[in-house]
């Protein structure tokens, strides 16, 4: 603005015009314009084409440790997931704790593991173990508060924020009385926990971490961090947040809430296909080519305090998993989901996956073709590596939401029918055009725009070409 003012007075003073005063602009360095991208960070190689799994060690078998849980992993390995994402392992806070067993996001030693998990020794083999049978395994920080009962909180009281009174406070707002907020301006604060996420990665042979509420920790915490942990090995970040410049150098993947949100809605009718635009322009426009975001159908938060994946989806829960494995983002399966989990999963007590209900169980068997049709389509990578979705026009937008990805390696294609009610469509783009087999089908099968399709309620064609067009 005052560069406007100046100009302005100038013209008046010498009565010339706005066009006598302009001056020749410099000639731009030759790359002022190239491309360039914010991302320095270089995700694992490993995590190219990966499904994350959600470990809640407590719920996860009837013992509830380490040991218990390592039995598991050749199960694990068949389904075809490939990190594992264990929730928090240290000792929890007993200072007021809630329910019986507290939350695992009450830390009390973020240096040791919590005793009715087992031992070191125990997540040491659990680890070395998952390492040999091809996993990687990342923890669960929970670097924002610890418990009141921290040995921190009576060693350095000045490390923790405080409310009007000058004493201890959780993280305003919410129900989190069980926790007290760190101070991150504080040195020590960054270093005793920077320290521990050290330790389990160097010693332990963990490959990264899982940060809960990133968002409410300073970015630049991450950022160093991240170059720390890379000194030791190639490590694989998820962040709790939903904000891009976590990508630039902290975060390979952060959650995709709104793309959880959306899905939920438009499940109980609440939108249409093109509730999903919004999400994915988004993230197309806004967010680094190279971001992973983790599009979940369901998580610990979403079961124990939103619903079930049948309370949260219902007949649309099969068209909402294909979405979330095949469009771009980062699939997530939360233990239990492959045996059909129909409960929601106490918090702070003691209540195993009831694994029986696998028994049968079709949503299982779809997970893991799912993981399968992924790996065997490059198109579908994670962050950069992937394909971009381009959406496919119709004739019934509301209904049907299309799309397709494609790039030198292949091609996927696809048509959700999102509503309870049947529809029959035309296809009126040519980027549908091609010979593709069908999930789940070996069989051929063209398409060409001007082509009429039909699908039943909730149900969904996907479609592989070997080529891209």
């Amino acid at each position: 603005m005052k560069r406007l003012l100046t100009a302005a007075a100038a013209v008046a003073l010498l009565g010339g015009t706005a066009y006598a005063m302009k001056e020749s602009p410099a000639e731009p360095a030759a790359n002022d314009w190239e491309p360039h991208s914010k991302v320095t960070l270089t995700h694992p190689d490993w995590s190219r084409k990966a499904v994350l799994y959600q470990i809640n060690t407590r719920q996860f078998t009837p013992e509830g440790t380490f040991k218990a849980a390592q039995e598991q992993l050749p199960r694990l390995k068949e389904l075809g997931v490939d990190i594992l994402w264990l929730m928090p392992i240290h000792p929890i806070g007993k200072e007021n704790r809630k329910g019986g067993l507290g939350s695992p996001y009450s830390v009390q030693d973020y240096y040791e593991v919590n005793p009715e998990f087992g031992t070191k020794a125990d997540l040491k083999a659990f680890v070395d173990e998952a390492h040999r049978q091809g996993f990687h395994v990342i923890l669960d920080l929970v670097a924002n508060h610890t418990a009141w009962d921290n040995q921190m909180a009576k060693d350095h009281p000045d490390w923790y924020e405080k409310d009007w009174k000058g004493d201890f406070r959780p993280t305003p707002w919410w129900d989190w009385s069980d926790i007290i907020d760190l101070d991150w301006s504080k040195p020590g604060v960054r270093e005793h926990v920077g320290g521990a996420m050290e330790m389990w990665v160097r010693d332990f042979g963990i490959d990264g971490y899982r940060a809960d509420v990133a968002g409410y920790v300073p970015l630049d915490f991450w950022e160093k961090m991240r170059g720390r942990l890379d000194a030791i090995r190639p490590v694989f970040m998820l962040g709790e947040v939903q904000q891009t410049a976590f990508h630039f150098a902290a975060f390979d993947a952060t959650y995709g809430w709104d793309w959880h949100v959306t899905s939920k809605k438009v499940a109980h009718g609440e939108g249409d296909a093109t509730s999903f635009y919004g999400y994915y322009a988004e993230n197309e426009s806004l967010w680094p080519r190279e971001a992973m975001r983790l599009t979940y159908i369901e998580n610990h938060d979403s079961n124990a305090w939103e619903g079930t994946m049948k309370e949260n989806y219902g007949p649309a829960l099969d068209a909402m998993t294909v979405l979330s494995f095949t469009g771009q983002g980062l699939p997530l399966v939360h233990n239990g989901m492959e045996a059909c989990n129909a409960k929601r999963l106490e918090f702070f007590e003691k209540d195993s996956i009831d694994w029986s209900q696998g028994e049968g169980c079709e949503y299982g068997a779809l997970l893991k073709d799912l993981i399968a049709f992924r790996k065997a389509n490059p198109v579908l990578d994670n962050g950069q590596w992937g394909g971009v979705m381009q959406k496919v026009d119709t004739d019934k937008p509301q209904q049907v939401f299309a799309w397709a990805r494609r790039d030198e390696s292949g091609k996927v294609l696809a048509f959700f029918n999102f509503s309870s009610q049947p529809v029959t469509f035309e296809v009126t783009s040519k980027l549908a055009d091609g010979t593709y087999r069908e999930f789940r089908g070996g069989n051929g099968v063209k398409v060409a725009a001007g082509d009429s399709v039909t699908l039943a309620p909730w149900a969904y064609r996907l479609l592989a070409a070997t080529s891209a067009r």
